[in-house]
């Protein structure tokens, strides 16, 4: 797994010293696995000179199958780990309260499960092995992957009662001119509030830019702008006012694993958890709404599909 990875350094870096520094390990180490390696299959997979190393013809046409082999391993070893009955669940940003919430319930259910957490908006790699399961938010591409439909995530507008202060209702979504606008960081370019504000915030002030929805969330209660974010975390917020009934824009949510470990009681159980759990949310992640202000005409949700 190790030489995969030392031989993709060694195409990055160059250098003995970075591909260590990658890989954790001494500069030293690094050349002896490598001279390991080329003395295991006969042949020279890096030119050695003053300046670094540089992959041969050879090194580059082998490096493809160690990574294949790399992957094999990991998921080798995420399916022997799956057997100790100890399962990795990776979270969106804002689902963690609604298992943290159930974890007591399940432990009494399946205690000898060991279920661990953890929640962000990175995409956790399955087949690399950095979790067992995953629920996402968007479209899953990875045909690699099974992948359950759960609901879908809805979106709608949002300003705290100190931004209604300075800008009375009615505040029409269809044209956020003038008003202070709440944006997102690029990485989260294709998601359905940065979608509506390129479609309707010309003329806005772009007041700061999030790359979590969590800083969008104390930003938009602090009074700093209007904001387009997911309903599962603006409507259960007393301070937070909803603008329009409308869905303003929606993703699919899905419970991803891989194929090889679905099989497993442990990961079996936590399925049915997930999805108990989800389901009994689905309201609130899709937005059916809670309070809403006095607002105008119903809204068109953003063409999420183009």
């Amino acid at each position: 797994m190790e030489r995969s990875a030392l031989l993709s350094r060694r195409r990055a870096g160059r250098t003995p010293s970075g591909a260590a520094r990658a890989l954790g390990v001494r500069h030293t180490t690094i050349g002896r696995r490598l001279a390991a390696l080329e003395a295991a299959l006969g042949v020279s997979l890096v030119v050695r000179h003053p300046q670094g190393v540089e992959v041969t013809p050879l090194g580059r046409r082998l490096l493809p199958l160690g990574e294949d082999l790399e992957r094999a391993i990991e998921a080798m070893t995420a399916l022997a780990r799956s057997g100790t009955r100890r399962v990795r669940l990776a979270l969106p940003t804002g689902f963690s309260p609604f298992f943290a919430e159930r974890m007591a319930a399940f432990r009494k259910t399946c205690p000898d499960i060991s279920l661990e957490l953890t929640s962000g908006s990175r995409r956790v790699d399955l087949r690399h092995g950095e979790a067992d399961l995953a629920v996402r938010i968007g479209t899953v591409a990875d045909e690699t992957l099974v992948a359950r439909r759960l609901c879908v995530s809805g979106w709608s507008l949002y300003a705290s009662r100190a931004y209604l202060d300075r800008h009375p209702m009615p505040i029409d979504p269809h044209q956020l001119s003038g008003h202070e606008i709440i944006g997102f960081h690029d990485s989260l370019a294709g998601v359905p509030g940065a979608r509506w504000i390129e479609a309707y915030g010309k003329g806005a002030t772009i007041v700061l830019r999030v790359a979590e929805m969590t800083e969008m969330l104390a930003a938009a209660l602090g009074g700093a702008g209007l904001a387009v974010m997911p309903c599962m975390l603006a409507e259960p917020e007393p301070r937070m006012v909803r603008l329009t009934p409308d869905i303003l824009g929606s993703h699919p949510v899905s419970l991803v694993y891989r194929r090889e470990i679905g099989d497993e009681a442990p990961v079996r159980a936590v399925i049915r958890f997930v999805i108990a759990v989800v389901g009994d949310r689905a309201a609130l992640i899709g937005g059916e709404p809670r309070r809403l202000a006095e607002c105008g005409s119903r809204t068109t949700p953003v063409d999420l599909a183009k």
